[in-house]
């Protein structure tokens, strides 16, 4: 297991995805992979930068393990912000044009459609936010 532990601030996000990017190659992730969790990370730590504290100030933990039986990588963000379950937030109609959809929620979903599982949990006061990527 592996974790970064930083102030939830958009200052940190190239920290968060350099912590991220040197895992997944060090274990010769496919690139396409990669990509993919840089796009769910950044949407998730710019979620928690922008919201579970306002208007305080607290931590994002990222811990990110890799697993053998199936071969995939799981990234799990803990922050002690205001409780919120993005899994439960319905998703936009992308069958919409753009000014008719609502505003909000394009980056939950893209991260749901571009991961194989993701699990959210309230505990301790802590939101747990796991993504999983099968390699």
């Amino acid at each position: 297991m592996h974790e970064l532990v930083v102030d939830a601030k958009l200052d940190n996000l190239n920290q968060v995805l350099a912590f991220l990017d040197e895992l997944l190659e060090s274990r010769e992730c496919p690139m396409k992979i990669q990509m993919q969790m840089d796009i769910a990370v950044e949407e998730i730590f710019v979620n928690i930068a922008n919201y579970a504290y306002t208007p305080g100030e607290g931590t994002a933990t990222v811990r990110v393990v890799f697993l053998e039986e199936p071969k995939a990588v799981e990234v799990t963000f803990i922050d002690g912000g205001v409780p919120y379950n993005p899994l439960v937030k319905p998703d936009p109609d992308v069958t919409l044009s753009a000014d008719q959809r609502q505003i909000g929620g394009l980056g939950i979903f893209m991260v749901k459609k571009s991961m194989d599982s993701m699990l959210y949990e309230y505990t301790d006061k802590k939101n747990i936010l796991t993504l999983r990527k099968n390699l």
